[in-house]
């Protein structure tokens, strides 16, 4: 029978997943090294391995499979041959909102219990909404692109002739459809960067003036110094990363952009940077901070079931060395940046209590990013002048 073969295919990928790579990375070497799967079985195999991370820890005791048709339901609005061989009376249900169908579970299990898909909800930032955030793991987060000023009506038609639906969030955001090939549609260039809802909103703390000149000391691959050069494009940039190969890709990326003119070093901010640092003085920092990424699981859903807890610990103690670190080389009076993709309160509230505490600093402003109700990440994003 096909559902058979469709659930040995996913037992067989499921037990070579350790949860060590994302999980995107694994299914691309995992199909190249399985080249008998036809597309179908990848895409369903896709479907429901997913389907089956986004329902955390709830659930934990039941059978395997049936926790993956209970998933698998909560998570799409087209019925799987897995939920009509194992929930076939809800089948005609699957068309339902996300709320009438949680109803339709508890009432058929008793011990389903929506804060167990988040299992690790004591260490939850105090303004976050639990219920909403624990629902939003059942959808799928939405793909958006920051567009510059001038090309949004070119933009849309481009993806319109290709059949892409585009919702404008505002005058510089689109939302797109997870998954969308944009490679083929919208080559990359200078009018657009793919860029989360919530990762752009950080940027309204950043306040740049002309001629400044700023430090993204944990640049990655640049999106938050992308959106600093948009906001002002005279800013004078110094990015560093502790990973050669990071700086790399952002070197690409700021090519496509535009963005010519700074400066790069790798530099391992937990380090002593004297020697390499000696003379510089910033009038911005963005720490955009290593974080357990608990803000980005909706995406990654396989870190709810994999993520060990004592890690929050571990990326607090980096956290609050690396602002020590740099905070030193930033003038009098003028703004450090403290930004995170997680939803813990020892990554954010009290890293910066700590910062207050031990610190030249003094808050002038912090948030939660609540991406949850706009199907993007949630992040934490904090504005501290250094006194």
């Amino acid at each position: 029978m096909r559902v058979e073969h469709q659930i040995r295919a996913f037992e067989q990928v499921f037990s070579k997943y350790d949860g060590i790579l994302p999980l995107h990375r694994f299914l691309f070497t995992y199909f190249k090294a399985n080249k008998q799967m036809g597309s179908s079985d990848r895409r369903w195999v896709t479907r429901y391995i997913y389907s089956f991370f986004r329902l955390g820890k709830a659930l934990g005791k039941a059978d395997q499979i049936l926790r993956l048709a209970v998933a698998d339901f909560l998570c799409n609005e087209t019925s799987s041959l897995v939920i009509e061989a194992k929930l076939p009376e809800l089948r005609d249900k699957v068309h339902l909102s996300l709320e009438d169908k949680l109803v339709l579970i508890s009432g058929i299990y008793p011990e389903f219990k929506l804060p167990e898909v988040f299992s690790f909800h004591e260490n939850l930032s105090k303004e976050l909404e639990k219920q909403a955030f624990y629902e939003s793991f059942f959808i799928q987060p939405d793909l958006f692109l920051r567009v510059k000023s001038g090309h949004m009506d070119d933009i849309r038609a481009k993806l319109s002739a290709e059949g892409v639906t585009s919702t404008p969030i505002n005058s510089q955001t689109l939302a797109l459809a997870n998954g969308t090939k944009l490679e083929k549609i919208l080559p990359a260039n200078a009018s657009y960067q793919v860029q989360d809802l919530s990762s752009q909103q950080t940027g309204q703390l950043f306040q740049p003036q002309p001629w400044e000149y700023w430090w993204d000391c944990c640049a990655a691959s640049g999106g938050k110094s992308l959106l600093l050069h948009d906001l002002e494009p005279s800013v004078q940039l110094l990015v560093s990363d502790i990973r050669e190969n990071s700086l790399n890709n952002l070197d690409e990326r700021f090519r496509e952009a535009g963005l010519k003119k700074y400066q790069k070093k790798v530099l391992d901010l937990l380090q002593n940077n004297e020697q390499d640092l000696h003379h510089y003085e910033f009038d911005g920092i963005i720490l955009d901070a290593p974080c357990s990424g608990s803000g980005t699981w909706g995406r990654t859903p396989e870190m709810l079931y994999y993520f060990d807890e004592h890690k929050i610990s571990f990326f607090s103690r980096m956290q609050k060395t690396i602002a020590g670190n740099v905070v030193k080389y930033l003038k009098p009076g003028m703004p450090l940046i403290y930004i995170t993709c997680s939803v813990f309160k020892q990554e954010n509230e009290e890293v910066v209590e700590w910062l207050l505490e031990n610190l030249p600093l003094k808050l002038e402003k912090m948030e939660l990013i609540k991406g949850y109700h706009h199907k993007a990440d949630t992040m934490f994003a904090a504005r501290l002048l250094k006194a």
